[in-house]
């Protein structure tokens, strides 16, 4: 416990006795030279030039977790874990939005922006006020989205089940889009996040600690951005992340009206207040990983419509976080043996 690799329950925990964390290093390690391999794979074919997107991921993701094994060993200060977070998000807008082309291809810095908000819409060479909000956007979206994904990992099988689900979703659409970059990473967050799950899910258990959870949220972000100015319709970049940005912001707005500190330890996040009504870790975690994969399903349907049909799915989507947001009151209190 001197040593910071066992998780000892606490105001903001759900288990009940002390649990190695830290193997989120192992998935870091892993999904490094998974990413690494990939970005390698293009010259290999022949491309003209190296992924940068896939080298940006690979990078912001291990940014991201190497920020969490920083917080695990040492513990931060929240000035200094905020403003590492905006660095890291400032870092990965910059490449994604002013990137050279890499071992081949014209030199210089050129805009790879090809922003598709809609299926059918498609926007090119954004004026330079337009590239400035497209970075501030991104900086905004990446940092929160690493502490949303650190706030949610709070039962076993949540983080693992959410890397899998994300992965698939990124895996499909780069795949349905033509986007290879995409489809290969995709398929190494899977795999990643999917390899941990048995080690999270058997007895004794083990935690993937903030290491882990700063690398799904940073992994999970970056390639949802990366995606989008990549030309990759809106909704099918954010869908595996709705349930996770709806649960945490109403759970916080909630805490602030309530008169509650919102940055304090709690248990009362919608996937925790399923747990406690008698349900399982696993089966809780399941509850929110269906109601992400719905969302994402319905990302990846908005590749076939154009705006009606978009915004048809965008009432879907705020549906389903709504419903989530109601399950502890309507699901069914349970009695464990």
């Amino acid at each position: 416990m001197k040593l910071g690799i066992m998780d000892v329950p606490n105001e903001r925990s759900s288990h009940e006795r002390p649990v190695l964390r830290g193997l989120g290093l192992a998935v870091l390690i892993a999904m490094a030279a998974g990413g690494i391999l990939a970005a390698l794979v293009y010259p290999l074919l022949g491309y003209p030039y190296v992924s940068t997107n896939t080298i940006t991921v690979v990078a912001g993701s291990i940014a991201a977790g190497l920020l969490g094994l920083a917080e695990d060993l040492r513990g931060l200060s929240v000035r200094v874990r905020s403003l590492c977070l905006l660095l890291i998000a400032s870092g990965v807008a910059a490449s994604l939005l002013w990137q050279p082309q890499l071992f081949g291809g014209s030199s210089g810095l050129v805009s790879p922006v090809f922003l598709q908000w809609v299926s059918g819409w498609l926007e090119t060479d954004l004026p330079l006020w337009g590239l400035l909000l497209l970075a501030v956007y991104a900086v905004l979206f990446i940092s929160s989205y690493i502490n949303v994904a650190n706030f949610m990992d709070g039962l076993n099988g949540i983080s693992g089940f959410h890397g899998v689900i994300a992965g698939l979703t990124f895996a499909v659409v780069g795949y349905l889009t033509g986007h290879g970059w995409l489809l290969v990473v995709g398929l190494v967050l899977a795999a990643g996040f999917g390899g941990f799950l048995p080690w999270n899910l058997t007895k004794p258990g083990a935690f993937l600690g903030d290491v882990g959870s700063y690398l799904l949220g940073g992994s999970v972000a970056v390639t949802s951005f990366a995606a989008l100015v990549a030309g990759i319709p809106f909704l099918a970049t954010i869908g595996p992340m709705v349930i996770y940005f709806g649960d945490v912001g109403a759970t916080l707005v909630k805490r602030v009206r309530a008169g509650k500190r919102w940055d304090e330890p709690h248990k009362e996040h919608v996937y925790q207040r399923i747990q406690q009504l008698g349900y399982t870790h696993v089966q809780a975690s399941a509850i929110t990983a269906g109601c992400t994969a719905v969302a994402s399903l319905l990302g990846i349907g908005s590749l076939f419509t154009g705006l009606w049909g978009t915004l048809a799915l965008l009432v879907a989507g705020l549906a389903v976080v709504v419903c989530y947001s109601l399950l502890p009151r309507v699901l069914p209190a349970r009695t464990q043996p």
